[in-house]
């Protein structure tokens, strides 16, 4: 073994050197990497260490192994440096792919929040259709039940209507009936009059041609028209007997009549009542009324049926013609023997 004590070590820009050995290691090229770094620290340490022991007192051979060993660590140091670069790459990679995840994530928490801003939107919209909407269901069940309340009132109505409608119903077919009734025998009073009609013209049928008396049938109405000068002398309420005569063929017709009113009208001129008559008839008013009780007094004598009869008398305000002339007087002052129905109002 060969001691060398006097040799020094000298460290030159990052490089150990002892002196006339020949041995030269490396100190510098950290590598900033975590971990790596360290190894390659512990690496440079070991390899400064064994220059020491060896500057001391190394034997030929064992200085031969060392020097093949500390190339053997250059070697392992060069792989390092690769692994560690390669890491530093890997680590930039992954860095950038951090980077590009944190844009992502950033960019996916504006878009949730915008998500939430719209869905927080559409919850209050939602909250206020859903407000509208149960409003708008309580107006409709109240629409509803007001409308139920009116059908229902309105179905009443209908009811009471439709029972209005059967009472009218019957009471147009009661009605119908009756006007038929009423029109038959309308037709049959109408049929009665023509035969009374028919009678008195055939049985006065010389005094129609003398133009004393005049018959008309309007329908179910029969007038007898007597002028004055067969029945009364001018002034008298007394029944002369060609007038008598008349009156008892009238009568035998008229005794047949049923269910007909018999009116006795007196009517006359206009010419005032003379003083020598005032006292008996101070107006035409009673001479009117007079005549015309004096013959219903005589038809009811003859037979004809005094329930049917009535007398009235309208003095000279019902002329038939004109009180002008004495032809006109002479129409004017008159009987009217007047038939109508019993139901019947003049």
């Amino acid at each position: 073994m060969v001691c060398h004590r006097k040799r020094r070590c000298v460290i030159v820009k990052g490089v150990f050197t002892i002196e006339n050995s020949g041995i030269l290691i490396p100190i510098g090229g950290y590598f900033q990497i975590g971990k790596g770094m360290e190894m390659i620290r512990n690496i440079q340490l070991f390899a400064v260490m064994t220059a020491l022991l060896l500057s001391g007192c190394v034997m030929k051979s064992e200085y031969t192994t060392k020097l093949a060993e500390n190339e053997g660590l250059k070697r392992d140091l060069s792989g390092l440096e690769t692994k560690s670069q390669a890491t530093e790459k890997e680590l930039a990679d992954l860095k950038q792919k951090h980077d590009e995840l944190t844009k992502q994530k950033e960019q996916l928490e504006k878009e949730k929040a915008v998500l939430q801003q719209e869905n927080a939107n559409i919850k209050s919209t939602l909250e206020t259709k859903r407000d509208q909407l149960s409003r708008e269901v309580v107006d409709l069940k109240n629409r509803l039940s007001e409308n139920g309340n009116r059908i229902q009132t309105m179905d009443q109505e209908l009811a009471a209507r439709n029972r209005h409608i059967g009472e009218l119903k019957e009471l147009v077919d009661q009605l119908t009936l009756e006007k038929a009734k009423a029109i038959e025998e309308k037709d049959q009073a109408i049929a009665r009059v023509k035969n009374t009609y028919d009678s008195l013209v055939s049985e006065l049928k010389q005094e129609i041609k003398e133009g004393e008396v005049q018959i008309t049938q309007l329908r179910d109405k029969l007038t007898v028209n007597l002028v004055e000068k067969i029945l009364f002398d001018s002034g008298s309420a007394v029944i002369k007997g060609n007038g008598k005569k008349v009156l008892d063929r009238v009568a035998d017709i008229l005794k047949s009549v049923a269910k007909q009113q018999i009116k006795v009208e007196g009517h006359t001129d206009n010419v005032p009542i003379s003083s020598r008559l005032a006292d008996r008839f101070p107006t035409n008013w009673e001479l009117a009324t007079a005549r015309a009780t004096t013959v219903v007094r005589y038809l009811q004598e003859r037979g004809v049926n005094p329930a049917f009869l009535s007398a009235e008398g309208y003095a000279e305000y019902r002329p038939v013609a004109a009180n002008d002339s004495d032809e006109g007087k002479a129409k004017n002052r008159r009987i009217e023997i007047v038939l109508l129905p019993l139901d019947a109002v003049k």
